[in-house]
């Protein structure tokens, strides 16, 4: 890993320190600094229970200038909403007190956290785990290849599944948390409702942009009339899918602003705009700077995380399997001039705080060098 010099980092440490490490306000809820841990499936709750280490996990990364915490996807109350045993379920006695165990823990060291709450739908292959019998569930039956893999869900699976969001929204008020993430990225159950490869539904659920958006809408609003006007919203979306990097949800800034006043009127307060480098521009033609997070709070007028590659020095990998190169410095200089800018309010953080806990902390006191450097062993543990 290429190690920031003590002398080049001097110069911008000021800089940083007034850009990422000043509180801001988020829905009700202030934040010690910019600085987001972003949702990393980690897969080490035994049977879907988060245990004491799991607490630990994430307490640790409170206790070293994470300003918000965003846990890994959990599972609704469906039985095919995860594809492992492992992945920490958002229902049951069991996992909840696992869950009330992690909040204690991150708000004892001054912490604020909310649940990512998720369902892959047909991202998940039949015979998966935790319930191998559960088949997969999509909007038109349709895996992200757009092969035909189950029926269509019927309206009133639909509605299940967003009484189950509804639900888990309930669940994460009355443990403690501090609001939720709803998981609408990434080619997973929501966002399959968005991508017309996987949509072909011609009821209400289905047809142009705007329709595609109709069940999240209705996710949104069902927690929102669940938990009340003040418990924050927070909503991730993407354009790249985990199995098609270069996928589009939408083509200029107009669409964007299609595909979200839905969402935003439903009662989203955040939105985090997941993008694999945060320097790229989302729609080159508009702007040569602004990128998915920055044109969402263009578009919407509310606050915004963005997310990609920050502290790593080489950028989430290229469509051709190569890995693009660049500098911790470079990367530390760009997202302090995007926030200088006002283009976005947080900036989440995955690889690089999976493998250190006190990334934050370093980053913020001048001594990233002395940071533990992501590598592929690193998703092992849970440092």
């Amino acid at each position: 890993m290429h190690f920031v010099l003590r002398e080049e980092y001097t110069l911008i440490n000021q800089q940083v320190q007034d850009e990422l490490f000043k509180p801001i306000k988020l829905g009700h809820k202030l934040l010690p600094s910019r600085i987001a841990m972003a949702p990393m499936t980690r897969a080490f709750s035994p049977d879907g229970v988060p245990d004491a280490n799991v607490a630990a996990y994430y307490r640790r990364r409170a206790e070293n200038g994470v300003g918000l915490i965003i846990t890994e996807g959990t599972a609704i109350n469906h039985p095919s909403a995860v594809s492992h045993k492992d992945i920490p379920e958002f229902h049951g006695e069991r996992s909840l007190a696992g869950w009330k165990r992690v909040v204690d823990e991150v708000h004892q060291a001054g912490g604020v956290i909310i649940p990512q709450i998720w369902h892959v739908g047909g991202a998940r292959k039949i015979g998966e785990g935790p319930n191998e019998s559960a088949l997969p569930v999509s909007p038109s039956g349709l895996d992200a290849y757009g092969n035909k893999i189950t029926e269509p869900l019927t309206n009133k699976e639909i509605q299940q599944l967003i009484q189950a969001y509804a639900e888990a929204a309930k669940d994460a008020k009355e443990v403690g948390f501090d609001g939720i993430e709803i998981h609408g990225a990434h080619g997973y159950l929501i966002d399959q409702f968005f991508w017309e490869r996987t949509n072909k539904r011609t009821d209400r659920y289905g047809g142009d942009l705007v329709e595609r958006t109709t069940f999240a809408q209705e996710v949104v609003k069902a927690c929102r009339d669940t938990v009340g006007p003040e418990f924050m919203i927070v909503f991730r979306f993407s354009q790249w899918k985990g199995t098609d990097f270069g996928a589009k949800l939408v083509r200029n800034s107009e669409e964007l602003k299609q595909l979200l006043e839905p969402l935003v009127e439903a009662g989203v307060d955040v939105f985090h705009a997941s993008t694999r480098r945060f320097w790229e521009p989302e729609f080159p033609k508009e702007s040569d700077t602004l990128n998915l997070a920055a044109w969402t709070k263009k578009v919407t007028g509310k606050p915004t995380i963005t997310v990609g590659s920050l502290g790593l020095n080489h950028a989430f990998r290229e469509e051709n399997g190569a890995e693009n190169e660049i500098t911790v410095t470079e990367n530390i200089e760009k997202i302090v001039q995007k926030f200088k800018n006002g283009e976005f309010d947080l900036v989440a953080v995955g690889r690089a705080l999976l493998a250190d806990p006190a990334w934050a902390s370093k980053l913020r006191d001048g001594k990233l060098e002395e940071a533990t450097p992501f590598t592929q062993d690193s998703q092992k543990t849970l440092y």
